[in-house]
């Protein structure tokens, strides 16, 4: 079964497409014509489709890929250049937010990376919960080979994944980072064959979708808090979002179905 022909999509983007299928939603890079490099209308679109996703209640789980044989380029190099000094702004004023609304959003967020996700585009899928790549895929470091630094928290992620002397090397030699190595190295969680992405990412994303939204929305910013927190304070946050969910109606409903031996109904409350 082709998940992909299931959806129902907008039509009001042109730099992305966003589709819905019950409690999954697809956000497509969609300038495949420039390998989907980002320009300033496909920031703000992407932006736009994250706003939507938020506010929608019957959306659990998001799965971000790319049209075409890359994921993306990173940034549009013939925008960028012509930035000059705006840099700066650029990535704080429209690059930064949708990645941050991601890192802080209820929902999972699944990069389905196929070719390169390059620049500003490995940073995106490396700010995404989860990562399926293709075996072919690959995370592309390229800022130094034209005298630039890391942006988008990739400095961020690949530090802290990596360890410093791998990830100074990484970043100084603008090394390509196959799908092998970030699954080995934490960066990425499952390689499959180039021809099954799309409908492994999208089957994928329905079982999460079927989860128990309460226990992964505190589950997410659990981790988020644990990846920089002392143990103490650790503690203290998991026994509060433990009691939140043992409250829920979820729980009751997960231990109703563990008992009766049938697959759980979680509604979120």
């Amino acid at each position: 079964m082709n998940m992909m022909t299931q959806f129902n999509e907008s039509e009001q983007f042109d730099t992305i497409r966003f589709r819905t299928q019950g409690k999954v939603a697809c956000i497509t890079l969609n300038r495949p014509g420039c390998l989907n490099a980002f320009n300033q209308q496909m920031r703000r679109e992407l932006h736009q489709a994250i706003d939507m996703v938020d506010a929608d209640d019957t959306i659990r789980v998001v799965v971000i890929n790319g049209e075409g044989p890359c994921f993306s380029a990173g940034a549009d190099l013939k925008e960028l250049t012509a930035a000059r000094h705006g840099i700066e702004a650029q990535i704080l004023n429209e690059y930064k937010p949708f990645l941050s609304r991601i890192t802080h959003s209820d929902k999972i967020f699944l990069a389905a990376v196929q070719g390169a996700a390059a620049g500003i585009g490995g940073a995106l899928a490396l700010t995404c919960d989860l990562m399926v790549m293709a075996q072919s895929a690959c995370l592309f470091q390229a800022f130094a080979a034209i005298a630039l630094v890391p942006d988008g928290g990739a400095s961020w992620h690949l530090v802290n994944q990596l360890g410093y002397k791998r990830a100074f090397e990484v970043c100084l030699e603008a090394d390509k980072l196959t799908a092998t190595e970030c699954i080995s190295s934490g960066l990425g969680n499952r390689v499959v064959a180039d021809e099954e992405l799309q409908e492994y990412a999208m089957a994928w994303a329905g079982r999460l979708a079927d989860g128990a939204p309460l226990s992964q929305k505190y589950l997410k910013k659990l981790l988020k808090q644990a990846q920089g927190d002392s143990l103490h304070n650790v503690i203290r946050q998991e026994a509060q979002y433990q009691q939140f969910c043992f409250n829920s109606r979820d729980f009751q409903e997960g231990v109703s179905a563990f008992f009766g031996k049938r697959a759980a109904q979680f509604s979120g409350q």
